[in-house]
């Protein structure tokens, strides 16, 4: 499942995962580290909700 950035429609997609991170493709939303931040704005995870 994707998630959307509720601020700025950045989408995290597991298929692809972070490379500015160094997360791995297929890593699941729920299993990023309680620090990851939105590439784009720097908003934490609290502020992704699941894409419809």
């Amino acid at each position: 499942m994707k998630f959307v950035c509720s601020v700025c429609g950045y989408v995290y997609d597991p298929q692809l995962g972070d490379d500015a991170a160094d997360i791995a493709p297929g890593t699941r939303f729920e299993d990023l580290p309680d620090d990851w931040v939105c590439p784009v704005c720097g908003v934490g995870k609290d502020d992704f909700e699941p894409e419809e």
